[in-house]
């Protein structure tokens, strides 16, 4: 099994209630990753729904997560013919960290119509691309292989940029195909864009993050691209797109962070 697997499985006490672990395998600065921690709610939500495609997660994130015992509860909220919708909350310790609500879509809803007012980003080759370092307290880096363009990797070095934009690729390190939960994670595993035009000088902590996932890939790579354009009174803004190399939308994202300066 592979290590993803093995850090998102969940025991089920009854069909909607469920225990876990959070791993330390999937963290930023010690911290559980946010997509890692969505990954695990929506594994609970998928096994406690019959509808499986193109799911709509948002979660808020209440308290800061760690390593250890967690319990996933999930109340359903309403099902239809087309959508089956939950509210799920990650408690440690009794204490709820994370709240998100789910939509899940019916695989045989007909796709009417598929179109484009936007592309893939225009990537360097993979030879070209800067990878992001492995760092102790970072171990997301060391399962993820995470490729930035040269000029989303400036920031490296104290070479800023105009606009708030990191792109590249990225494939996990110990080959595994993507799924809904891995995506997930990949919708949240990029250094922040604002680090690009403004350096390493911030704190970003998730206050609310919303993924919809588009189709599952059949590919290694994928291309991602994320944006921030608004930063004011503490918070901002990061979207991001999630694309195959053959050109096909694989999720989109909107993530509300706060910017918050080191203290000196």
């Amino acid at each position: 099994m592979h290590r993803f697997d093995q850090d998102v499985a969940l025991v089920s006490s009854d069909p909607c209630s469920f225990t876990g672990k959070v791993s330390e395998n999937w963290s930023i600065n010690t911290i559980p990753n946010g997509g890692y921690l969505m990954a695990i709610m929506a594994n609970a939500m998928m096994q406690c729904s019959k509808m499986k495609s193109t799911p709509i997660v948002t979660a808020n994130f209440i308290n800061r997560c760690e390593p250890g015992e967690a319990q996933v509860l999930i109340d359903k909220m309403v099902t239809s013919r087309q959508f089956d919708r939950s509210q799920t909350r990650l408690l440690q310790g009794g204490k709820e960290k994370i709240r998100a609500f789910g939509t899940f879509a019916d695989e045989n809803n007909e796709c009417i119509l598929e179109s484009y007012e936007g592309t893939a980003p225009d990537l360097s080759a993979l030879e070209k691309c800067v990878a992001v370092p492995g760092m102790p307290g970072y171990s997301l880096f060391e399962q993820l292989d995470i490729r930035l363009t040269p000029e989303s990797a400036g920031w490296f070095a104290g070479e800023l940029t105009d606009a708030a934009v990191i792109k590249g690729w990225v494939k996990f390190r110990n080959e595994r195909a993507f799924d809904i939960p891995s995506l997930l994670l990949v919708a949240d595993s990029f250094p922040p864009a604002v680090f690009a035009s403004r350096g390493m000088v911030a704190w970003v902590p998730t206050i609310e993050f919303s993924v919809n996932v588009r189709k599952i890939p059949a590919t290694e790579w994928l291309q991602c691209i994320f944006r921030t354009r608004f930063i004011t009174c503490g918070l901002l803004e990061e979207d991001g797109e999630i694309w195959d190399p053959n050109g096909g939308l694989v999720a989109i994202s909107r993530q509300i962070a706060q910017y918050r300066v080191h203290a000196r």
